[in-house]
């Protein structure tokens, strides 16, 4: 795995990029401790990140790889999603103990984000919205402070909890193609039109969407 820049300061967090395959940046130990960094990341080969209760698959051409975070799976590659890995230090003003509520700060700036790009995104307040494929695919459920765009989900975030902070990994849609994760998990065929339904790709550029959300982050800093 390749970091392409050192850290820089953006209003308070420390921002890198990485460039690796998913199984190169799932495969990274977490530090020791915490402060607020974003994790860019350029993945450089397809693959499909299922969470950590999710049974396995088979590859199928495709690297199978395991988030040690929950939720469904995501189907990454070039040109895909825009992945931010957001790290909060555990004595952060921004950490929450209730896990649910710990959404939240996150979605609102994904929420200022991309409505700086023009598009109409709400930040999801209430419990787990869980649809017939939820918990196969993180895109056919919506939980707290994830976003939809014209009600369709665009933005999914799972967290992982350590002794030393949450970290919040995000991912944006940029391409939404439910055929090849349905043949990849062996669901019904039913559920390419169903997933196509529920989620959408931004209609931005996945550069413009990384500048988005690190100006509305700076601009939440606490």
């Amino acid at each position: 795995m390749a970091h392409l820049n050192a850290q820089k300061s953006e209003a308070g967090w420390a921002v890198s990029r990485v460039r690796g395959t998913a199984a190169e940046v799932h495969g990274q130990p977490l530090p020791a401790q915490f402060t607020r960094t974003v994790r860019l990341v350029e993945v450089t080969e397809r693959a499909l990140v299922l969470g950590s209760t999710q049974p396995g698959v088979p590859g199928r051409g495709v690297e199978i790889v395991r988030r040690r975070s929950g939720g469904g799976a995501v189907l990454v590659g070039p040109g895909h999603v825009v992945w931010a890995d957001v790290f909060v230090p555990a004595d952060d003003p921004l950490w929450e103990q209730d896990v649910g509520v710990a959404f939240h700060w996150l979605g609102d700036v994904w929420s200022a984000a991309l409505r700086s790009l023009g598009l109409t995104a709400t930040s999801h307040r209430g419990p787990m919205v869980c649809t017939a494929w939820c918990r196969e695919v993180c895109f056919a459920g919506l939980g707290p402070g994830e976003i939809t765009v014209d009600g369709r989900k665009a933005v999914g975030i799972a967290q992982r909890r350590t002794r030393a902070g949450s970290l919040f990994q995000c991912a944006a849609l940029l391409r939404w193609e439910p055929a090849p994760i349905v043949e990849l998990l062996d669901l019904p065929i039913e559920a390419a039109d169903d997933l196509a339904r529920l989620a959408l790709a931004l209609a931005a550029a996945g550069a413009d969407v990384e500048r988005a959300f690190l100006s509305a982050l700076g601009a939440n800093d606490a």
